[in-house]
């Protein structure tokens, strides 16, 4: 990122389940630790699950905490399947979920 210091970028690839919950936990909260802004891309998110959701919601409380930010971009399609279900949108902030349930609302 040329000319934006304090902003981050980190790539999670392949599975966030509980089967490499830890793993990322490190690393997804060094991350929140070393940027003011932090946008994680999850593009490359195979298939998720509640220890992933839970290792995203943990990184935005911390964020928080430390008057921070976390953004999370590029949904994968398994991404944006259990966030939908779970309706996170709000939760996070996040732009994209939110126009897609009020899209969906106003359908109904």
């Amino acid at each position: 990122m040329p000319g934006d210091t304090d902003q981050g970028l980190l790539f999670i690839e392949g599975e966030l389940t509980i089967y490499r919950a830890a793993e990322l936990k490190d690393a997804l909260l060094a991350a929140v630790n070393h940027s003011p802004v932090l946008e994680v891309d999850l593009a490359g998110v195979t298939d998720i699950d509640t220890a992933g959701v839970q290792l995203l919601m943990l990184a935005k409380r911390s964020a928080l905490q430390l008057q921070r930010q976390v953004r999370l971009v590029s949904h994968s399609p398994a991404v944006l399947e259990v966030f939908e279900l779970l309706d996170l949108g709000a939760w996070f902030g996040d732009p994209l979920l939110m126009a897609a349930d009020t899209a969906s609302g106003s359908a109904a």
